[in-house]
């Protein structure tokens, strides 16, 4: 799959007779194309023409029957969950824009669609119907199919589409990745007639995968927690050297001998580098196993009668031709694990070094500093640089859940436990991290009542799940996180001290992006790379003034702001240059962030003399930033959605959200 080569991401409307001009020539062999088409467009007419599809077809072919369409949908379970959520809070939005959202599987089959009512029913004189295949070989060019052929975000526009009957539509797509290995699980689409054409469709598109990639994270975070629970008497054995693989033959866990034993017997496989065995697949049969396995030593993991994964259990004799010595190279093998943090700035290498010291060490760090600047990647830098580097690391976010859920999560439950729980229990993720890393971030919203019982798990090492009264050992590494000041959270009573101790026996701060002088233009760097890569699409050239713009914003989301930025700069603009144009409405002038600007309708912070008053004006200003959007605030003002609802109510700021959100809609129209 190759990307598009000149840059131009979205369709032109006001060219739509020299494109069809150029279809009727394209089709006839009259002549090139021409400077109207797009090389995107281009080269899908000529897939078109080489899988002989009908130019002159009225519509996409009829549909599946009802009941092979539903077998389909089992088949695709895990995506229609993961996408069901995020397409139904879409419903409303593409009702008042005129168009549809469709989700299609790898093979351009329309699983589901929401959307606009009058729209959908237009839709179905061309046959855009859940059961039905929009690939090019059937259906031409289309945002579906191309989005699929090429890997990319993709546009097609009225007279763009190969398929004469489609040309009163336009589209736009994005692939969805399994957030694993990148493997291509479907696409989605919005759709829509011809005037309903929008450059933000693609925008909304790529946003909608992210989110749907990002469900399927959490998602399979939660089955390999489970298989992990259910191989575990496999994996303490100290005599059978065993490799656990998930549903999709990826390597997930192993003992301490397993390694070894692969080595012995000649296996491309490292487990500090786990790749897919698609042979352990579960939807694949054992025909193509690698020369060095045997089916023999292959068991499945069941879970209440379900196959979840398999076993791999390597014969004992092969341990006789383990090294008697590891090489001295792994022996003085440095520190590692903090090469994925790009910096140049002095004070973040300075905390570099000492988050390296710190790792090697088995005491719990904690991790301080604003939303954004990259906790979790400290976390998991020490993690892979500690001596848990072998074990799992286990993420949880203690803030947004409710105190029944969070104590769930953290101590698992037994079956019956509590009515509603799960058969058969379930393993918490501070049972999961045992032998490895657990990374509890926001832990200063954690409610005083379950602190104690975090606290006697560091103390003793023994966790109870709720309804057990047998404890269980574990041992692992504690990393926490936060941007509150735990001390004065101890001094108003919101946190134990005894707790803060714990787990602050040692400390980082991590600087904020606006701190890390020569950072900001690094990363962008970076990131023009990362997703330029990833979306397939040439590295951009980056304007000085760009730049200077870029470094002058104070960057309140710090490197989780500038990363999204970044992306949408790439995925917004056309041609080999980013230039001013393409910077989001936040940045495109003067922002509430530069500390000497100050809007004409909001009142410098300086003349405001009460706490509380500067309070609410920076919430209501993040709110104007944001248009509305209370996930975003919530974010950028390092607190949480349930408190920055509170402090709405405080202030009597609800008008505020509904007049910011009435001008973002507004303006979209």
């Amino acid at each position: 799959m190759t990307g598009t080569s000149d840059g131009q991401r979205f369709s032109e409307p006001g060219k739509d007779a020299d494109v069809m001009a150029a279809w009727e020539r394209f089709l006839n062999g009259s002549g090139q194309a021409g400077d109207a088409l797009r090389s995107l467009v281009e080269g899908s007419w000529q897939r078109c023409r080489d899988h002989n599809v009908d130019p002159d077809k009225r519509s996409a072919p009829p549909p599946l029957t009802e009941s092979r369409l539903e077998s389909l949908r089992n088949t695709h379970d895990e995506l229609l969950r993961a996408s069901a959520p995020i397409m139904a809070c879409a419903r409303d939005f593409l009702a008042e824009t005129g168009t549809v959202m469709a989700l299609a599987d790898v093979n351009c089959t329309i699983l589901s669609m929401e959307g606009d009512t009058r729209t959908l029913g237009a839709a179905e004189n061309i046959h855009l119907l859940p059961g039905v295949a929009w690939s090019e070989r059937i259906c031409g060019t289309n945002a579906i199919g191309t989005a699929l052929a090429v890997g990319e975000p993709v546009q097609i526009h009225s007279a763009e589409h190969y398929c004469a009957g489609i040309k009163r539509w336009t589209c736009s797509a994005m692939v969805i990745r399994h957030p694993i290995d990148g493997e291509t699980l479907g696409v989605v689409d919005v759709s829509g007639l011809s005037e309903t054409y929008n450059r933000q469709s693609l925008a909304l598109v790529v946003t909608t995968a992210n989110r749907i990639e990002s469900r399927l994270t959490m998602r399979e975070t939660e089955l390999r927690l489970r298989l992990l629970e259910a191989a575990l008497p496999n994996l303490s054995s100290t005599t059978d050297s065993v490799v656990l693989f998930d549903r999709r033959g990826y390597p997930i866990k192993a003992n301490g001998n397993a390694q070894a034993v692969l080595a012995s017997l000649g296996a491309d496989l490292d487990l500090s580098r786990p790749r897919r065995i698609p042979a352990l697949a579960l939807d694949n049969s054992l025909t193509q196993l690698p020369p060095w396995m045997r089916a023999e030593w292959l068991a499945p993991v069941s879970e209440r009668g379900e196959r979840i994964g398999t076993l791999l259990i390597l014969p004992l004799p092969a341990l006789v031709h383990r090294r008697s010595k590891p090489d001295r190279e792994e022996i003085e093998r440095p520190p590692g694990g903090f090469e994925h943090i790009i910096t140049v700035d002095p004070g973040l290498k300075t905390v570099l070094r000492k988050a390296r010291q710190l790792a090697s060490s088995r005491v719990p760090v904690l991790l301080l500093g604003e939303t954004g600047v990259g906790k979790e990647e400290f976390a998991q830098g020490i993690h892979r640089a500690s001596p848990f580097s072998a074990g799992p690391f286990v993420p949880l976010n203690c803030g947004g859940l409710s105190r029944e859920l969070l104590a769930s999560e953290l101590f698992g439950y037994v079956d019956g436990a509590f009515t509603g729980a799960r058969r058969g229990g379930l393993i918490g993720k501070i049972e999961a991290a045992n032998g490895g890393t657990l990374f509890l971030d926001e832990i200063g919203e954690m409610p005083m009542d379950l602190q104690p019982h975090l606290l006697r798990v560091l103390e003793h090492g023994e966790i109870y799940r709720l309804g057990e009264n047998a404890p269980r050992k574990t041992d692992f590494r504690l990393v926490a996180a936060t941007n509150r000041d735990l001390r004065q959270e101890v001094a108003a009573g919101r946190f134990r001290m005894d707790l803060y101790y714990r787990v602050a026996v040692t400390s980082i701060r991590i600087p904020a992006l606006r701190d890390r002088q020569g950072d900001v233009e690094r990363l962008v760097q970076h990131f023009l790379a990362h997703f330029a890569e990833r979306h397939r699409k040439p590295l951009p050239v980056i304007d000085h003034a760009v730049l200077e713009r870029l470094t002058a914003y104070t960057w309140p989301g710090n490197v989780r702001e500038l990363r999204n930025v970044v992306e949408s700069m790439l995925l917004v603009c056309e041609g080999p240059r980013l230039s001013l144009d393409c910077l989001p409405a936040e940045l495109e002038a003067d922002t509430p962030t530069t500390p000497d600007t100050h809007p004409a309708s909001v009142t410098p912070l300086h003349a405001v003399q009460r706490i509380s008053e500067v309070e609410a004006e920076l919430i209501r200003r993040t709110i104007a930033a944001t248009g509305g959007n209370l996930t975003l605030t919530a974010s950028k003002l390092a607190i949480a959605k349930s408190t920055l609802y509170q402090k709405l109510r405080d202030y009597d700021l609800h008008d505020e959200v509904s007049a910011q959100r009435s001008l973002k809609l507004s303006g979209q129209r």
